[in-house]
């Protein structure tokens, strides 16, 4: 259900629309935090990617909202073969014959529901919502490469591995690259 200028309503009141994600940095990686289980050190490292992602041309973000408080969020733009995330998964990409991915497609950057929000459709939301605006006729993102609730929300959506174990410097757990074609599948 639509509520003009208020998003979309969910169960709990929980509203979904537009982020000032450079405003709400802070608010976001606390979510982010929980969520993935970063520490201090971690956070402070994301906070500047994020300010630097939102000056980004076309980035965009979308929050979930319980009583004024950020219980979710997704932000994302379209790709760039010059942005750093896109030079550490392009070899991988080559690889598998899927590098043509990088091009004409909207990543999803981040997408994180505060556990206590989980499993009530907020992710589901939050990133079909984002890709719907989107102008690219396919969306990637990337995700720890092992069978998670997360992976089997994306793969509900139409994504599918492009490339599997990619390794991003300083991260703990190889990744899975993941793509679909826009708008995403509904149920």
């Amino acid at each position: 259900m639509r509520f003009p200028g208020h998003g979309h309503r969910h169960p709990d009141d929980v509203v979904i629309g537009p982020l000032d994600l450079s405003a709400r940095v802070d608010e976001a990686l606390a979510v982010q935090a929980i969520a993935f289980g970063l520490g201090a050190d971690e956070v402070a490292v994301r906070r500047q990617i994020v300010l630097r992602h939102m000056t980004y041309p076309g980035a965009r973000a979308l929050g979930a909202t319980s009583a004024e408080r950020l219980v979710g969020f997704v932000y994302g733009m379209p790709n760039n073969r010059t942005h750093w995330w896109s030079t550490v998964v392009e070899p991988y990409l080559r690889a598998d014959g899927h590098d043509i991915w990088l091009d004409n497609s909207f990543v999803i950057t981040e997408l994180h529901v505060h556990p206590h929000f989980q499993n009530r459709g907020l992710g589901r939301s939050l990133i079909t919502t984002i890709t719907d605006a989107a102008a690219e006729p396919r969306s990637i993102l990337s995700a720890i490469d092992t069978d998670s609730p997360a992976r089997g929300l994306y793969r509900s959506l139409g994504y599918e591995d492009l490339a599997r174990q990619v390794l991003f410097p300083s991260a703990p757990k190889p990744y899975a690259v993941m793509g679909a074609p826009l708008p995403l599948r509904r149920r």
